[in-house]
């Protein structure tokens, strides 16, 4: 066999021999008969006595999805908690309580039901495990995973906004005003624990979590990924901003989608939930450095 290539330099195996694959298989590497963790070099005719660890091969982890179902209960709450408490809040605004009141108030009406919708679905129709239903996980490569989703959310933004101009599309940001509140320490603590921290989790989680997943059972995933950002961008319609609400949704529906193409991409919401955290922290220093 002297004209046959050398294998790799490697160890000869103290195992006896076996019998030959078939004469019609070219020399070269294949699962060992005796080993199956192993690989052995086949020289054309027979096995030789050359073996090696077969080299692990990683899998893409599957993106699960979930029953339609669950994309329109989801959906269901979500409008009907944000609805609620936007007009709760305005009816109790009368009584002047201090801000942390009523951002209790907010977060307990809007977001309470809404993650509480999250934990049903998932027991209902998935696993009972959010971190295997929806891919609530975290992994230290979703330190980068995160910003650079987030930067990938600014630019579309900006590129939004600019399609908005050249078309003088209405819009109307959904910080109007905020700017002209008195900065108390109350107010900074209460506004982002809104932002910065319950909505990055709690939108995540309904949007690119349960919403997307849902739709994905019926819809190609790109369709899948574009229709919860359209979802989210119309998830900030506010009746008081009329024909403004056009361009504000179209801008959020852009961010909306990167955020899903991210956590279809990765499997996980923990780069998305990050990305939001920092678009949400970039607008209120914004608007907080007026």
């Amino acid at each position: 066999m002297s004209w046959l290539p050398s294998p790799p330099s490697l160890q000869p195996s103290l195992q006896p021999p076996v019998q030959p694959s078939p004469q019609w298989s070219p020399a070269g590497w294949y699962s060992d008969p005796l080993d199956v963790s192993g690989v052995r070099y086949w020289d054309g005719f027979a096995w030789t006595p050359y073996t090696a660890l077969a080299q692990a091969q990683t899998r893409r982890e599957p993106f699960r999805p979930l029953p339609v179902q669950a994309a329109l209960v989801a959906l269901a709450v979500t409008v009907v908690t944000l609805i609620a408490s936007k007009y709760l809040l305005q009816w109790i605004v009368r009584y002047e309580w201090p801000i942390l009141v009523y951002t209790a108030i907010g977060l307990i009406t809007a977001y309470g039901p809404m993650l509480g919708s999250c934990w049903w679905i998932s027991k209902k129709w998935g696993t009972g495990s959010l971190r295997e239903d929806v891919g609530l996980k975290f992994r230290v490569v979703d330190c980068g995973w995160g910003p650079l989703t987030w930067i990938s959310a600014v630019v579309a933004q900006v590129l939004a906004a600019l399609l908005i101009l050249a078309f003088k599309v209405p819009v109307i940001s959904n910080t109007e005003g905020i700017s002209r509140h008195p900065l108390d320490r109350t107010y900074l603590i209460s506004f982002a624990l809104l932002a910065v921290v319950a909505a990055p989790i709690v939108e995540e989680l309904v949007f690119r979590g349960l919403i997307m997943r849902g739709l994905r059972s019926v819809f190609p995933a790109w369709l899948a990924v574009g229709l919860q950002g359209v979802l989210f961008g119309a998830a900030h319609f506010d009746p008081v901003r009329g024909m403004g609400n056009i361009g504000l949704v179209a801008i959020l529906s852009a961010v909306g989608i990167v955020l899903g193409g991210s956590a279809y991409l990765v499997r996980r919401l923990a780069p998305t939930m990050i990305a939001h955290a920092l678009f949400n922290s970039l607008v209120f220093v914004i608007l907080m450095t007026r």
